[in-house]
């Protein structure tokens, strides 16, 4: 783990979140005070990545139900 004083993570703050990014980081403030930079897990999925499901169904099959559905 790197540790970094307040005034060196102000002056190097895009660094400092390079390096965040593989590892946890600490910033030391004079007053004792210790505060911790981690990264998040970006989270890469979308809400609309859904597993597929099996079916018999053909093209035609749904074509023709949702054209059914609209007639009715």
């Amino acid at each position: 783990m790197k540790v970094f004083t307040y005034s060196e993570a102000r002056q190097n703050l895009s660094k400092l979140l390079r390096i965040a990014q593989r590892e946890e980081i600490e910033i030391r403030r004079k007053d004792g005070s210790v505060f911790s930079l981690k990264a998040k897990d970006q989270k890469t999925k979308s809400p609309f990545d859904v597993a597929g499901v099996k079916t018999k169904a053909t093209t035609q099959d749904i074509l023709d139900a949702v054209r059914e559905s609209r007639m009715g």
